[in-house]
């Protein structure tokens, strides 16, 4: 039975993912960390396997320090920190996803192939007006695995309105022709069958950092 943490439960995405490990065969809710309950993380290290966190980015490296000096994985979907943070962090793994999606993920994948033939892209990122980091994590990698075969920087732009949950489109031009394309995420459910596999998987990964969903697929 994998005992799992979730900070920032009590948040929109913190209450999918509770619901989600409350569901899930294997796996046991043992702590919600939030502010509006008074509870920290650190109320619940002793009796954790995974911490999950959907918090800020200004209060999530604080958590996954905690976890791994405690040695409990992590499992984050909160962007918008420097990885560069995470340096010097030992004793347990650590996967920062900036999108749990199965289909973002494909998105990503399918985007830097394309990007071999058609290196002249952009990306318009859509998301709700309460998503804090612009451009959004999933975007910036996006972008970075489309560099890394161009080696050319990516335009992105940037939009938030009510009534969005997540949406990304990649823009490919060439002579006479364009690619589009596009992931939309219409429910927050989306993202939980990659939290689950995240939570099953992230002590059998190689290495003690580990950035985006797409390494356990």
């Amino acid at each position: 039975m994998i005992k799992v943490v979730v900070a920032g439960s009590e948040g929109r995405m913190g209450q999918e993912v509770c619901a989600a490990v409350e569901e899930a065969a294997g796996m046991e809710l043992t702590g919600r960390a939030d502010p509006a309950l008074g509870t920290a993380v650190g109320d619940f290290l002793a009796d954790a396997d995974v911490l999950v966190d959907f918090t800020r980015p200004e209060t999530a490296v604080a958590n996954i320090r905690a976890a791994t000096a405690a040695g409990v994985h992590a499992v984050v979907g909160t962007t918008g920190f420097e990885m560069a943070e995470l340096e010097g962090i030992s004793g347990s793994n650590v996967l920062v996803a900036p999108n749990f999606a199965i289909g973002a993920v494909l998105m990503m994948r399918f985007a830097q192939e394309a990007a071999r033939s058609m290196p002249d892209v952009e990306i318009i990122e859509l998301h709700h007006p309460g998503k804090l980091d612009r451009p959004s994590g999933t975007a910036a990698l996006t972008a970075g695995r489309i560099t890394e075969v161009t080696g050319r920087e990516v335009p992105i732009h940037s939009v938030r309105l009510p009534g969005v949950v997540a949406n990304q489109e990649v823009i490919f031009g060439g002579t006479g022709e364009t690619l589009t394309i596009r992931h939309d995420s219409t429910d927050r459910k989306a993202f939980m069958p990659g939290v689950v596999l995240a939570i099953n998987r992230i002590a059998d990964l190689p290495d003690t950092l580990t950035i985006g969903l797409e390494n356990l697929l």
